[in-house]
């Protein structure tokens, strides 16, 4: 059962600026002095726990722009929990991110109408599959273990354990703050 995000909306709206403690404050400088260069998506949702906020954005400063695996890859990764939570501003950030990484638009709109992407390269498919199974059955085989371990090390798992982690965490936090698409969006939603 989903709540529309005007109703939603209401739960967790941002707080004003003017409004924010000191520790909200720290946090929001520190948010917007990093590589985002603002608060949007869970961010204002997060300042209610600034101490949280603060631990949450550095873990997503890493996930997003410091990861070993390369972007489009990762937004593949994000795209999938995106549609798996179906977090619609989620899918609405990361769609343009992954388009701008240069994933393919028929991989996305795949991942969204749930159907495994044709197309993909060795690379794409192997994250893919990674991702899309730990979501689905919480762990994965020896099989696509050992295949990213050959491509992409120990590391590369890891990291992308933790971008699929911080990124349902951001989803649940989007769909429980409502956190809406902007009006006008061009980008494709997600189907039903």
């Amino acid at each position: 059962m989903t709540t529309s995000p005007a109703r939603a909306q209401e739960r967790l709206p941002p707080i004003a600026p003017a409004e924010w403690t000191p520790e909200q404050k720290k946090v929001a400088a520190e948010i917007v002095a990093g590589p985002r260069g603002g608060m949007p998506g869970p961010f204002n949702a997060w300042l209610r726990s600034p101490d949280l906020a603060s631990r949450f954005q550095k873990v997503g400063e890493y996930a997003r722009f410091h990861t070993s695996l390369p972007p489009a890859l990762n937004e593949i990764a994000i795209l999938l929990v995106a549609r798996d939570w179906s977090a619609a501003f989620e899918w609405y950030a990361h769609y343009q991110l992954a388009m701008k990484a240069g994933l393919s638009p028929s991989v996305a709109e795949a991942i969204a109408h749930r159907r495994r992407p044709e197309g993909m390269s060795e690379d794409e498919a192997m994250v893919h599959d990674f991702a899309r199974e730990l979501l689905e059955t919480r762990n994965v085989s020896d099989a696509i273990f050992e295949k990213m371990r050959t491509r992409f090390g120990e590391r590369g798992i890891v990291d992308l354990i933790g971008t699929l982690g911080y990124y349902v965490a951001v989803s649940m936090t989007l769909n429980v703050a409502g956190v809406p698409v902007p009006p006008g969006s061009s980008v494709p939603g997600l189907p039903e």
